[in-house]
């Protein structure tokens, strides 16, 4: 089998030469590139090859207003040579990888791109086949409440994408359907799920960052938490056992967003010096939701995202 095939070669390709290859998924706007930015900069942009598996669409906005499929559909993009690429950078190759400016809905000029010690792919679809997903060391599913992802697509597409508000809202709507059966499978295969949502019993002030809880699989090993998420310790995050999707116990790890900034920076300080070197500061870049704003449950769920990268789980 190709999946099999490829973790042969790969066992077999000096670690030198190996990058670490995270896959992160979800639904637009989910907040996967906020994510990954932060996670790129505090690993270093020159240790990383970070990209979006959107660069593999197959046709351009322009050419999609005619069709009846929306990005979300395996057939809207080059699943085959995405499959190639991740296949070859992997196992320390370089490629000509497509570009799509999301900016103007426009396929540009390929470009030619060399694996890293770090390798960060996010999109749509990157877990969508098995093949792809044997690329990964670790993969992640970004799965937010409904109403808050609809909230910041509407945001991020009329400002910055050159949506028109009836624009985006035909095309969320005809996304669904093909969002329901491609896109939201892929959670299934995600070694951590993280979910944004705001706690609908709170009466929060609007700029409170949304609390997450993350599905911590035993499909890699995880980093032991249970010392430092005591509820006497901090009363930001705890841990809890919890029945996955399929009947299986995985750990659920909570982070509120809405305790205070003295609670919030104790235990971004706690789970930081629990994961790794305890003399060095944390990075500035976890956390950052935007000019002047910082989120505890992203700046967490990174951190555990930059242990998995930086102690391996190969």
């Amino acid at each position: 089998m190709p999946d099999k095939s490829l973790r042969i070669s790969r066992a077999s390709t000096s670690a030198r030469r190996r990058p670490m290859m995270l896959g992160v998924a979800g639904d637009n706007a989910a907040g996967k590139t906020t994510l990954t930015a932060g996670l790129v900069e505090a690993l270093g942009a020159r240790r990383c090859l970070s990209f979006s598996a959107d660069d593999y669409h197959r046709f351009d906005r322009a050419e999609r207003r005619g069709m009846k499929l929306t990005p979300s559909h395996p057939d809207c993009n080059y699943i085959d040579i995405f499959e190639q690429h991740l296949q070859l950078l992997a196992t320390g190759q370089p490629v000509l990888k497509p570009v799509y400016d999301h900016s103007i809905g426009e396929l540009t000029r390929p470009e030619r791109v060399e694996p890293r010690d770090f390798v960060i792919v996010h999109g749509l679809l990157p877990l969508h086949s098995r093949l792809a997903r044997a690329c990964f060391d670790v993969t992640v599913f970004v799965d937010p409440a409904e109403d808050l992802r609809r909230t910041w697509r509407m945001r991020r597409d009329t400002t910055t994408r050159g949506y028109s508000t009836d624009q985006l809202t035909a095309e969320m709507a005809a996304a669904d359907t093909e969002s329901t059966q491609f896109v939201q499978p892929q959670r299934a295969h995600a070694d951590i799920v993280v979910r944004f949502a705001s706690i609908a019993e709170r009466d929060d002030p609007p700029d409170t960052p949304p609390s997450a809880e993350l599905l911590l699989r035993p499909t890699i090993r995880h980093p032991d938490l249970t010392d430092v998420l005591q509820s006497e310790i901090t009363p930001t995050i705890h841990l809890r056992l919890v029945r996955d999707d399929d009947g299986i116990p995985v750990d659920s790890v909570h982070i509120h967003g809405y305790t205070s900034a003295e609670e919030n920076a104790a235990a971004e300080k706690l789970i930081w010096e629990a994961l790794g070197d305890p003399r060095t500061a944390i990075p500035e870049s976890l956390g950052v939701l935007g000019p002047g704003q910082h989120s505890t449950p992203l700046a967490i769920t990174q951190m555990i995202l930059f242990h998995h990268l930086t102690q391996g789980t190969h």
